[in-house]
């Protein structure tokens, strides 16, 4: 891959100039007839280009690629659109058209420019305004141009004779500017509450979340010298949210334009300060982003707060004037423009309105059968975060939340809102968030007072919520569309990470990595190797690594979940059950208490956290694969926290793609073993021990270990003083391959023992092999009968059928084939085969390999038996192992590559006299 990135830079156009034939352009995306939808009025501030190979690592190469640039000049916002259709682009280029890729990213100052260009233009150049198909959604490729007609806001594509260029260009989202506002003069008795010395905090944050500028102010508000803080992140400080239910957090917030909100800040004395802050989103003459933060005391809001355009205490008054928006009355101007900030900036205002001491917003689920709570001011804890409550709960609970309703004690009928049990509430009235009649969600305040509403208060809360409920559902459904794209985006990534191994250990890992932390706070991998045996705790993985093996000893003293192949995510609450059992144990032992020790625990301070770390929400989802339960992905949240119902989709939808990327982990691992153990059987587990020659035997199997090979050898005593070897080499790999192996070596020995010579055999042996009918393999094969004698030689008789001739080594250092080429065996029925005599003097060597030694090749290179030979000339004097041990080490340095065939190497050596 080639790169080039030059900010500031314009870019080369790249149609071609000069005598160069102009390129057709296809107009698909929407734009003016026969003209390039290209805006050639900005400004172009950056590019970056990059050249793929066409391979398919490079797909996820040209992802990363642009991720990083939009990135890294500020793009977050339409990072994910980009980066799904860059892949289907690139995959189109160099998966299915086999040619290179070329992306091209452009930076301007209303939006991105991505260009793919390949080296596989039609044949048939489209004629402009004719009709285009794009072929079907559920075909393997082509969605390339369905997907930018989809995603981008102006997209085409152009040709030349010898390249195709698809671009799509995204647009920025649109970011409302802040507008001044103006109060009447008020009496002094009106005015906001401050102290005598207003103090403003300004942090200044840089890109990477850690504190870069920290003023007095802000020493005075938190105590914190700046030497002491400047370069830590800014959430090691900050305790959010101090506003319960804000879902989101302190990462995301200073990630967005703007932001305002309440959270707390920990002093240095330890006691956390109420804060109200407003963040901006800046970036210097470098275009590197940083976020301004200005903080208050929370009671000193007003100083930052953004301003009402108009009185939200009486949303019916008719002095407002035709013109004032219902909505902005409520929520103020302007209004954020992110879901979260909307949500919270309501539940403040309904606060208000009715002068309540909490508020709460709930968002009801696509089927409209349950009720997600999204924001809340005023309760004692965010333990309410995403929990779910049901819309039609029966007695004892909301009658309905499609109607409003007010509870005038809830002491007094306990259980009726759920919510707010625990909290000291006392009367609360709730309201429907409806959206052309269906049901979108639920807006409630409440008091510690009973009796505090009526049905005025009501009625005035539902014309609140009536003026929002449209705005809240638009928010949402945006939300909701990014969540996907990235959802999307993120499936696209984890399936290529998944199918990029095929070992047990590194798929449990990634399954773990790629839910901790984006999809929850820890993780556990349970396996089922079969249907008899119980679930296995395989893997645990923490965002905090200082909690894993706390969190392992949990889940390893408590029962595994169930294996239940019912999709979708159940709740687990074993984990929270057993941790605050652990942690309640510990405490009481901890103040000298009698408390049961059926455990053992490694000290309060880690079982604490271990009960904080795994005292929220927990699920489990079923890893089914080919229709059995292979396991169990089980995620968990901390303390007081839920799962979002997107999260559990996405996590949902990842678990069907770790299950079988498991499985199929787990058969190639069976399928490895098996080939493995077979290939020991057809094999000798040693060789004997002869008087007076040294044998040496190295065996190197081809490939990854999961196919059986076709090279053997044997050597074997046949009886006393006479021994028999053998190494043979049978056409092809696998199972065909392995049985005329196992034919072919307890044949020998069979037959050797029965006192057949060595022709004899090898006839004997063919017919046996011609028997097999079609599962027949022919097959080369060196076979020989060793004699030691008393003088210190070796007599030897070998048949050479169709296989590399041994070579013999003499002391003088010259090498000589050892015997005469012969038929191999498996093709002819008829075989005359004879046996040549050869005798071994002190220090000869008798050298045998099978083909894949001497078709060793190294591009047009191949080893060769006049290599081998040169080899083995450099052997004088060397011992059978030393000696097979150089030949096995020039063949692997011959060439580069893996060996692409089995490799057997045979060395017999006639010890010479010993010198003094």
């Amino acid at each position: 891959m080639t790169t080039g990135l030059h900010p500031g830079e314009a870019p080369q156009d790249p149609r071609p100039t000069g005598n160069q034939t102009l390129p057709r352009q296809e107009r698909i995306g929407p734009g003016t007839p026969h003209s390039d939808n290209r805006t050639r009025s900005s400004v172009i501030t950056a590019r970056a280009a990059a050249t793929f190979d066409p391979v398919g690592r490079s797909v996820a190469t040209a992802r990363s690629f642009v991720r990083d640039t939009l990135q890294g000049w500020g793009f977050a916002d339409i990072v994910d659109d980009a980066v799904v259709l860059t892949s289907e682009l690139v995959t189109n280029a160099v998966i299915h058209a086999g040619t290179s890729a070329d992306v091209l990213c452009l930076r301007s100052d209303d939006g991105v420019r991505i260009e793919v260009a390949d080296r596989y233009p039609e044949r048939e150049i489209p004629l402009q305004g004719s009709p285009v198909n794009m072929g079907s959604p559920d075909r393997e490729g082509g969605r390339g141009l369905q997907l930018c007609a989809a995603l981008a806001g102006r997209w085409g594509v152009e040709y030349t004779p010898t390249q195709k260029q698809v671009w799509f260009q995204l647009e920025l989202p649109h970011r409302a500017v802040g507008t001044r506002s103006a109060g009447p003069p008020l009496p002094a008795d009106l005015l906001p509450l401050a102290d005598g010395r207003v103090r403003v905090a300004v942090i200044q944050i840089d890109r990477a979340g850690s504190i870069a500028a920290w003023n007095e102010d802000s020493e005075e508000l938190f105590g914190y010298a700046p030497e002491s803080v400047i370069g830590k992140p800014l959430t090691d400080l900050a305790a959010w949210p101090h506003t319960p239910g804000t879902s989101t957090g302190i990462v995301e917030a200073l990630q967005l334009s703007r932001w305002e909100g309440s959270y707390g800040i920990r002093g240095a004395n330890g006691r956390v300060t109420a804060v109200y802050a407003s963040h901006l989103r800046v970036r210097d003459t470098d275009g590197e982003p940083s976020t301004v933060c200005l903080l208050v005391r929370d009671h000193e809001r007003a100083v930052l707060q953004t301003p009402l355009r108009g009185s939200s205490s009486d949303s019916t008054s008719s002095s407002e004037g035709p013109n004032t928006d219902p909505f902005e009355v409520f929520i103020g101007s302007p209004a954020p423009d992110d879901l979260d900030g909307l949500l919270q900036r309501t539940v403040e205002r309904a606060r208000d309105m009715l002068d309540a001491d909490s508020a709460f917003l709930l968002l009801a689920t696509d089927d409209e059968t349950e009720l997600e709570v999204r924001a809340s001011t005023g309760l004692p804890s965010a333990r309410q975060r995403f929990a779910r409550v049901p819309v039609e709960a029966g007695p004892g609970r909301y009658g309905s939340a499609r109607m409003p309703a007010v509870h005038d004690d809830l002491s007094a009928v306990p259980g009726a809102v759920p919510l707010l049990s625990g909290t000291g509430m006392r009367s609360v009235v709730t309201v429907p968030l409806k959206v052309e009649g269906r049901l979108t969600g639920s807006l409630g305040v409440a008091a510690e007072s009973p009796g505090r509403y009526t049905n005025e208060e009501a009625l005035r809360l539902q014309f609140a919520a009536d003026r929002i409920a449209l705005a809240v559902e638009s928010a949402r459904l945006g939300e909701l569309e990014r969540l996907r794209r990235g959802s999307l985006s993120f499936l696209v990534e984890a399936s290529d990470l998944l199918a990029g191994t095929l070992d047990r250990d590194q798929t449990l890992a990634l399954m773990a990595q790629m839910t901790v932390p984006t999809l929850a706070t820890w993780c556990a991998v349970y396996t089922i190797a079969d249907q008899a045996s119980d679930p296995y705790l395989s893997y645990v993985l923490h965002e905090d690594e200082d909690r894993i093996d706390g969190l392992k000893a949990l889940l390893s003293k408590i029962s595994p979940p169930d294996p239940v192949p019912t999709p979708g995510a159940r709740v687990w609450s074993a984990p929270a059950e057993a941790a605050h059992q652990a942690a309640l144990r510990t405490s009481m032992r901890s103040l000298g208490l009698n408390a049961p020790t059926t455990t053992v625990s490694s000290g309060i301070g880690t079982t604490l956290a271990t009960a904080a770390a795994v005292g929220g929400e927990t699920v489990v989802l079923p890893l089914v694969a080919r229709n059995r339960v292979i396991g169990m992905l089980t995620l968990g949240k901390p303390t007081d926290e839920h799962f979002r119902q997107e999260i559990l989709e996405l996590a949902e939808d990842l678990s069907r793609r770790a299950a079988l990327a498991l499985d199929n982990a787990r058969l190639y691992s069976e399928r490895t073993a098996i080939s493995q153990s077979l290939q020991r059987s057809l094999l000798p587990p040693e060789l004997p021990e002869i008087d007076g020659v040294e044998v040496e035997v190295i065996y190197r199997a081809a490939g990854e270990g999961n196919e059986v090979g076709g090279d053997f050898y044997d050597l074997f005593p046949i009886r006393d003083g006479a021994y028999g070897f053998a190494i043979g080499d049978v056409c092809g790999t696998g199972p065909e391959a392995a049985a005329v192996t196992g034919l072919a070596r307890h044949a020998l020995r069979l037959l050797a023992r029965e006192g057949f010579g060595g022709p004899a055999v090898l006839e004997r042996l063919n017919s046996a092999i011609l028997d097999e009918g079609a599962r027949s393999r022919f097959l080369t094969l060196l076979y020989g009968e060793l004699w030691p004698q008393e003088d210190g030689s070796a007599v030897l008789k070998v048949v050479c059928a169709g296989h590399p001739l041994p070579l013999r080594l003499r002391q003088d250092g010259t090498v000589e084939p050892a015997a005469e080429p012969q038929p191999l065996l498996g093709v002819l029925e008829d075989l005359e085969l004879y046996e040549q005599t050869i005798t071994l003097d002190p220090g000869d060597v008798l050298l045998c390999v099978t083909d894949g030694v001497t078709e060793r090749r190294e591009g047009t290179r191949m080893l060769g038996d006049d290599g081998l030979t040169d080899v083995l000339k450099t052997c004088t004097g060397l011992t059978a192992g030393a000696v097979a041990a150089r030949i096995m080490r020039a063949v692997e340095r011959f060439a580069s590559d893996a060996p692409s065939d089995d490799m057997a190497i045979l060395a017999m050596r006639v010890p010479g006299l010993q010198k003094n």
